[in-house]
């Protein structure tokens, strides 16, 4: 099993996320002692942000015809592209930054929604093509969101990548929260144990 862990905090050792996106890799490891372990750091090496070169390969561009500028871009792509497509499971330790994802992670997303790649164009509408994958969404966020639609209508964290994942076919996506992390910071602990208890949850599911 091929499993690529992606981590895109901004806060190193403090990050919640790092450390709730490593107990479940260390737990699938646990699980399966020939796991294969391939870890990016999305806020220590940011992806460029998309731009008009980052599509030339996109547009259908001959590729004799491409820029040096827009070949660098397309060999980034790439290598997120195939290193996500190579994955059985997908590991996302993703920190609630202003009401959504962190920049770097958005810019890692839209270089994996390509069509003919992840997702394609039919009759009825667009297909999913990755829906062979198991995706781990570690969400930390400093105020609580789930417990009421305003919170819920405030939050484009994990709204933003169910919809991303569900347009490229996910449909194994398996959530883990750690809320309430700036409201109550002497609960902390508490609320990292709660959200590695439910990871035990979702692995004995897994496996039952």
């Amino acid at each position: 099993m091929k499993l690529l862990h992606v981590d895109s905090s901004i806060t190193g050792a403090n990050s919640v996320s790092r450390e709730l996106s490593q107990f479940v890799v260390d737990q699938l490891r646990q699980q399966n002692d020939q796991v294969q372990v391939e870890h990016i750091d999305l806020a220590l090496n940011p992806p460029p942000h998309f731009s008009a070169d980052s599509l030339g390969m996109r547009l259908g561009l001959d590729p004799a015809t491409l820029t040096e500028r827009q070949r660098a871009e397309n060999a980034i792509t790439e290598q997120y592209l195939n290193q996500f497509l190579a994955s059985d499971v997908i590991v996302i330790g993703a920190p609630f930054y202003n009401f959504t994802i962190p920049s770097q992670l958005k810019a890692w997303m839209d270089r994996l929604a390509q069509a003919g790649r992840t997702f394609r164009y039919t009759s009825n509408g667009p297909e999913g093509l990755a829906g062979d994958k198991t995706v781990y969404l570690v969400l930390s966020r400093g105020g609580i969101y789930s417990e009421s639609e305003q919170g819920q209508a405030m939050e484009h964290q994990e709204s933003y990548l169910r919809v991303m994942f569900g347009f490229m076919g996910v449909t194994d996506l398996r959530i883990v929260y750690a809320e309430g992390l700036g409201k109550a910071p002497e609960l902390r602990d508490q609320i990292v144990e709660n959200a590695k208890a439910s990871v035990s949850t979702l692995l004995e599911k897994s496996t039952a």
